[in-house]
């Protein structure tokens, strides 16, 4: 499911995420980073070996929001 407000950005040439189907670490080939619901930023691609869509979360959010003080 894409978020039409973010777009996507290239990722990195020689990205790498756990496959589950093939139950190991594999190379992403078409990686970019993607922001998913809850805002946090990650890679997603396909397996190079076997085509499985493949995700990757990146640490932190795309933007924290700002700090709100309660006046008392």
């Amino acid at each position: 499911m894409d978020n039409p407000t973010s777009p996507a950005v290239a990722a990195p040439a020689e990205a790498e995420a756990y496959c589950v189907k093939c139950k190991g670490k594999r190379k992403m080939v078409s990686a970019e980073i993607t922001t998913v619901k809850n805002g946090k930023n990650a890679l997603k691609g396909k397996c190079e070996v076997c085509g499985t869509t493949m995700m990757k979360f990146l640490g932190g959010k795309k933007e924290a929001a700002p700090a709100v003080e309660t006046a008392q």
